[in-house]
């Protein structure tokens, strides 16, 4: 069976590990601090000290990482994935980084005779463990089919086209996430500012044609902000600067994305930044004079 390897096993990584390990793969790992990792390895997950050891012990080596920086960070030098690929191995990078950055270090793995896959996902740490990511495929094709059974362990995969499209269609996806929040958000207020119960307020539009299954999940969040966040400000307003620079860079205006990075804006001033996208709503409700509170 085909050997796999995470580089960082934090929410996304470790549990995509897990899931893994359950399915029976022959799973290899490494982490900042094995202690957070321990868990994993006591199931069997073979602990390596950096990413270019993992890279040489596993076939598919997986990464899901926050940023460009540290996308270069963990490819680059002695100890990165680059330096443990060797040819006709295959790296799934999960993460939603820039097109462009994802492209350059694909360039790079493919000069080693190896293939990079892009494979954003559409979902969180809940959609991991239950196998429901939806998952957008940039790459060689015949990459993708050799991973596709390995793929459908975490989700629904579709291949999409070459390097860098799965990210693009990652980002016009996060568009409408951070538009349909704060389209949310706004009527919510403008209710409650005529004096409709939120709750009901929210039932009512959650089971109305805009109800869409993002709007439906988040209900609860609405109105009750949880401390841990599924999906952050902060990384909500990276994914939309990504779209915003992506949409320069092909000429196309992305209107909705610029009003929704201007109050993701207004949303960290307030110390919003690791609360989750919800709190849209008690960023409107508090530039709108209003008390917030748990409904």
């Amino acid at each position: 069976m085909t050997t796999l390897g995470f580089v960082g096993l934090g929410h996304m990584g470790g549990n995509m590990a897990a899931r893994s390990l359950a399915a029976g793969y022959t799973v290899y790992g490494e982490s900042l601090d094995r202690r957070d990792a321990q868990d994993l390895v006591d199931k069997g997950l073979g602990w390596r000290d950096t990413p270019s050891e993992v890279a040489e012990a596993a076939d598919v080596i997986f990464t899901s990482v926050p940023d460009d920086d540290v996308l270069e960070h963990v490819a680059s030098g002695p100890d990165g994935i680059l330096a443990g690929l060797t040819a006709h191995k295959t790296w799934v990078d999960m993460s939603t980084v820039s097109p462009r950055a994802s492209r350059g270090v694909a360039t790079r793995v493919e000069e080693r005779g190896a293939a990079m896959l892009d494979a954003p996902v559409s979902g969180s740490v809940p959609q991991v463990r239950a196998g429901t990511l939806t998952i957008m495929v940039g790459g060689d094709e015949q990459a993708y089919a050799r991973v596709e059974a390995i793929l459908r362990e975490l989700g629904t995969p579709t291949y999409i086209g070459e390097n860098g499209q799965g990210l693009v269609l990652k980002l016009a996806i996060n568009i409408s996430l951070a538009a349909q929040m704060l389209a949310f958000a706004e009527g919510l207020v403008l209710a409650e500012r005529a004096g409709i119960d939120r709750k009901r307020a929210v039932d009512v539009m959650t089971q109305s044609p805009i109800g869409s299954p993002m709007l439906k999940a988040r209900a609860d969040l609405v109105l009750d902000l949880p401390d841990e966040a599924w999906f952050d400000v902060q990384l909500m307003q990276k994914d939309i600067v990504l779209a915003l620079d992506t949409g320069r860079e092909l000429r196309v205006a992305l209107p909705s994305a610029a009003t929704a990075d201007e109050l993701l804006t207004v949303a960290r001033g307030l110390g919003y930044e690791r609360r989750d996208i919800a709190a849209l709503f008690e960023v409107l409700a508090h530039l709108a004079g209003d008390p917030v509170h748990s409904s």
